[in-house]
């Protein structure tokens, strides 16, 4: 929501008339100088949006202003233009109306169309959230990253590094949907005040790795001829994606990390197909490039990426994983009910990577159990498990 300035205004005047805290608004205005504020100027009020309403007849200000549980004063700031003293029935004024839903409805099969579509709309109305583009997918989507808080601890979260494993998407916009409004509302989440992560850490999110192989599995071939023919002849002739891992040119992302991966290949296919296949070589593909890349400039503190399935956390590669890491993943499986599973004869994945080149706490988190894709009936119950996931990996 918009208002304009005007004099003797002050951030800190926002903060107060919306009841939203200092820093969401300062962080939802980063292009304007608060200590040089201009008569005029637009201010973005985070968590809010305008309702039309359209005045009746004996309607006042005040008298709209206590039925709909508003201040005075803000309902006059998202009316500049209006006289409230010459209000006419069927006017249209604006009233400022406190967003308390979700903007995410993630109990769906969510596609890229979805996952961008939702960014948009959350950083509309969560203006302190930023969104980046971190690269382009073979076929040229545009991957993002969703960036949040202002900590000096910088934490990385990720999602359907696997196309058939894009329930981890979903689940990872619900709760940063959730985290924007605590943060607004100044409502706990399990009894935790979210402000003060949001002061501490900077979180990364990339919510969708693959978002070619992501709409492979959930709507069919792409429509270009020459790639449809493609992946169905790599998927021996099926067009049930449901099975397919990797990215469209039959790529396993999550085996192109240069972490022993030589020792990946040696025993996994040496075609592309729908999962396992690690490649020409390490980093080929431009999906695991742009997360290398993001990576090295970010410089994270750690690293968790999601997966499905297994509810379990595997936190370590080759003993090199720092000791905290052990601290770190016990109260993950506390919060959870998941198993710490320190390693697995597997190599080449971006945890991996992450703990050999920055000996810094990496981990591979298992959502769910089955077989994937898993059913959206288990939506709410790995929701309710990845909560406390995504809050420890903030307070630890």
């Amino acid at each position: 929501m918009d208002i304009f300035v005007r004099q003797g205004d002050s951030l800190w005047y926002y903060s107060q008339l919306f009841n939203i805290s200092l820093p969401l608004i300062e962080d939802s205005n980063q292009d304007i100088q608060p200590n040089q504020l201009a008569v005029g100027q637009r201010i973005r009020i985070p968590g809010f949006v305008t309702q039309n309403y359209q005045v009746k007849a004996g309607d006042t200000f005040w008298g709209i202003a206590q039925s709909r549980n508003l201040s005075l004063e803000a309902l006059l700031r998202v009316n500049p233009n209006v006289n409230p003293n010459q209000l006419r029935v069927g006017q249209t004024i604006n009233l400022p109306l406190r967003i308390t839903w979700r903007i995410v409805q993630g109990k769906q099969p969510y596609d890229y169309s979805q996952v961008m579509s939702d960014s948009r709309r959350l950083q509309s109305v969560y203006p302190f959230l930023r969104m980046f583009m971190i690269g382009n997918s073979v076929l040229g989507k545009e991957i993002p990253e969703l960036l949040i808080g202002r900590g000096s601890k910088r934490i990385h979260y990720n999602g359907s590094f696997h196309a058939n494993e894009w329930i981890t998407t979903a689940v990872l916009m619900t709760l940063l949907n959730d985290y924007c409004l605590s943060l607004t509302n100044q409502n706990p989440i399990r009894g935790l005040l979210t402000l003060p992560l949001y002061q501490q850490t900077t979180l990364s999110l990339v919510p969708m790795v693959n978002p070619d192989g992501v709409d492979l599995v959930l709507n069919g071939p792409p429509e270009n001829e020459t790639w449809a023919n493609r992946v169905i002849e790599l998927n021996d002739g099926s067009t049930d994606f449901s099975g397919w891992k990797a990215n469209i040119r039959g790529v396993d992302l999550n085996d192109q990390f240069p972490a022993k991966w030589e020792l990946e290949k040696a025993r996994n296919p040496t075609q592309p197909g729908p999962r396992d296949y690690v490649g020409e070589r390490p980093l080929s593909e431009p999906e695991a490039i742009a997360m290398a890349d993001l990576t090295r400039r970010r410089d994270f503190a750690r690293v968790l990426a999601f997966h499905t399935q297994g509810e379990v956390i595997y936190w370590g590669f080759e003993n090199l994983e720092p000791p905290e890491s052990e601290t770190i993943v016990n109260e993950f499986g506390r919060v959870s009910g998941y198993q710490p599973v320190k390693t697995i004869e597997s190599y080449a994945g971006y945890k991996d990577w992450f703990i050999q080149d920055w000996r810094r706490p990496g981990f591979t988190v298992e959502l769910g159990s089955g077989i994937n894709p898993l059913p959206l009936t288990q939506f709410d119950e790995i929701y309710q498990e990845t909560l406390g996931i995504f809050l420890a990996g903030l307070y630890m």
